[in-house]
């Protein structure tokens, strides 16, 4: 779409490099965006298009279309002072749902005032329950209808080579922002301020086990998404331990490099689900077709990250609007072109093609 390289121009070197590198050798995120191309469309012809609806229904709320804004830590880093507080008021301007960050650097106040409705309230669940349980409270009480825990972050000590070396190359200093040059969230971010962090060693603890699940699942009152599923055996484990959604994730390769696209992983799980509860997906979508491929493999909705944030660090609120625009308006091409009025009407059937081994 372009934004990418006009948020390059804008954005100094490490605040780029967080935003678009992954670990080790960058490969997952590449391949996230590159599997998209794995896969073709198969076009209908005759079929009656007069008239199209793109819209559907996740969790009793209605979306224009099946895009949403999906977690991205640390806004005002790409776009200040505003932050997410720009993302949401063109959330509210799109109708699009939108889910904030545990690291967000605008509290759920002034994001809830430009949204006009709560958003999805991402949770890292730390490995400290008095924190884990503080955080599930805020979002309640700050109306959040849906949490969706983080799974995928197991390692406090990845290593972002290219952010690293990014970070090297910028003169800034870093102190202004980040105490002793760490990045860690709880430093900054308003979802955790107040709260005592002293004993807080990982942002997921690592007796993240069934068990652990079943705690989380007894706290958390509102709808509770597990983000970061990318195997069958664990979607499984997710509804029979009470999860209300699934997000197929890989944490948009960030951290961890199985070189396994996000969207090669959705089909065994769309599967393990079997339609009981809704399956989203994120990572590598760049172009309708990409949402259009993910909803004909399963997927109930699809959602972006690094495309929005290009769009707010190059333009703020308008920017994201555009990346909006663009991708909803591609959508409705392709679902024309592929005989497709509904989002019922894309099936399996409208996609060949199937993961590289």
């Amino acid at each position: 779409m372009g934004f990418e390289p006009l948020a390059h121009e804008a954005l100094p070197p490490a605040h780029y490099a967080y935003l678009a590198t992954g670990i080790d050798d960058d490969r997952t995120v590449a391949l996230n965006q590159a599997a998209f191309g794995h896969y073709q469309i198969r076009a209908r012809r005759f079929t009656d298009l007069t008239r199209l609806d793109s819209s559907l229904t996740v969790f009793g709320e209605h979306w224009p279309s099946p895009l949403y804004l999906s977690a991205v830590s640390a806004m005002r880093a790409f776009f200040p002072p505003e932050g997410e507080v720009a993302v949401a008021r063109a959330a509210r301007t799109r109708k699009t749902g939108m889910m904030l960050s545990s690291a967000a650097s605008r509290g759920h106040a002034e994001v809830i005032a430009a949204a006009g409705t709560p958003p999805w309230q991402q949770l890292y669940p730390t490995d400290d329950w008095e924190v884990t349980r503080s955080l599930v409270q805020r979002a309640e009480s700050a109306g959040c209808p849906a949490i969706a825990v983080t799974l995928d972050l197991r390692s406090a000590h990845r290593f972002n080579e290219t952010l690293v070396r990014a970070m090297r190359a910028d003169s800034r200093d870093c102190l202004a922002c980040h105490v002793n040059n760490s990045h860690d969230p709880w430093l900054k971010a308003p979802y955790y301020a107040g709260l005592d962090v002293s004993r807080v060693t990982e942002l997921e603890p690592l007796d993240q086990s069934p068990a652990w699940f079943d705690r989380l699942r007894t706290l958390v009152k509102v709808k509770l998404l597990v983000k970061g599923i990318v195997t069958a055996e664990d979607a499984a484990l997710a509804l029979q331990h009470g999860a209300d959604g699934v997000i197929v994730s890989n944490h948009g390769g960030r951290d961890e490099e199985t070189l396994r696209a996000s969207i090669d992983c959705l089909p065994e799980v769309v599967a393990a689900v079997k339609g009981r509860v809704p399956v989203l997906v994120d990572g590598g979508i760049r172009r309708g077709t990409d949402i259009f491929k993910a909803l004909a493999l399963g997927a109930t909705a699809v959602g972006i990250g690094r495309p929005y944030a290009w769009g707010v660090a190059a333009f703020g609120q308008s920017g994201v609007e555009a990346v909006i625009d663009i991708l909803n308006r591609e959508l409705v091409v392709i679902m024309r072109q592929a005989g497709t009025p509904t989002l019922k009407d894309i099936g399996a059937t409208r996609v060949v093609g199937s993961a590289r081994t």
